[in-house]
């Protein structure tokens, strides 16, 4: 089971904000939002993790941005499990810059 749900309830999808049309829209339980948006000059995927990262990537395609959004929101989940049990707060760094050497 997954612990992603669309963000605002869908709402969010084909609004323009940044500059980017937003394509897809999601939130894991409280603790994280990651989107991708598309516009004339750039596709982009940006992952926040609430309190702690917000992390945003550009490609040039749809295709490279769609695969690196699946990527990035199954490899978030060692991040969010540790703030979800209360690591310490190096173990959690430690994570997030991983996290972002794998997904520059």
């Amino acid at each position: 089971m997954s612990n992603w749900s669309q963000f605002n309830f869908g709402k969010t999808i084909g609004a323009v904000n940044d500059g980017g049309m937003i394509l897809f829209d999601e939130q894991h339980t409280d603790l994280a939002r990651i989107t991708l948006k598309r516009s004339k000059e750039f596709v982009s995927v940006s992952l926040n993790i609430y309190g702690w990262m917000d992390h945003t990537r550009f490609f040039n395609s749809d295709t490279d941005a769609q695969r690196e959004y699946r990527a990035m929101r199954s490899s978030v989940k060692d991040i969010l499990d540790l703030i979800y049990n209360d690591a310490s707060d190096l173990k959690i760094w430690e994570a997030i810059s991983e996290f972002v050497r794998r997904f520059p």
